[in-house]
């Protein structure tokens, strides 16, 4: 095998999977919308916050034990983690192929709008409303103000 072979292989195998980049930002984005920081994440796992970060990058693939754990302490089902995934990684679009089509199309997200840092930010803002009332009357006026389909 020629050397220039043998690096861009040994490349290759060093790059994240683009799954497991997928996974990782759904991690993220779970841990952000919760205002959890990597250390709390990683103390309840038993991990250093440089291990969430790593998983989070998807430098590190995430075993099926540890994605249990995850989906436990971030408190969603673990298919979250594969929502949104591009039909090219084996997102639904790709499983739906598979299935002969026997599943609904579903639409899904074609911009990055839940993972843009003010997204999170409003989220997290609208559940630190304690008062349901006052939550509720924020709710029907971010409503009003958007324009209608």
């Amino acid at each position: 095998m020629p050397v220039d072979d043998v690096a861009e292989k040994g490349e290759r195998e060093h790059r994240p999977s683009p799954i497991d980049v997928h996974v990782g930002t759904r991690v993220r984005l779970r841990r952000t919308l919760l205002g959890m920081s990597q250390e709390k994440l990683g103390e309840a796992l038993g991990l250093t916050f440089q291990q969430v970060q790593k998983y989070e990058r998807g430098v590190n693939r995430i075993g099926a034990s540890r994605l249990f754990d995850l989906a436990r302490v971030l408190d969603v089902p673990i298919g979250f983690f594969f929502d949104d995934m591009p039909d090219a990684m084996g997102g639904s679009g790709a499983l739906r192929a598979r299935l002969g089509g026997f599943a609904e199309q579903q639409e899904g997200f074609e911009d990055d709008t839940l993972h843009k840092r003010e997204t999170l930010e409003l989220v997290r803002a609208y559940y630190r409303i304690t008062e349901p009332a006052v939550r509720k009357r924020v709710f029907d006026l971010i409503k009003s103000l958007a324009p209608t389909e």
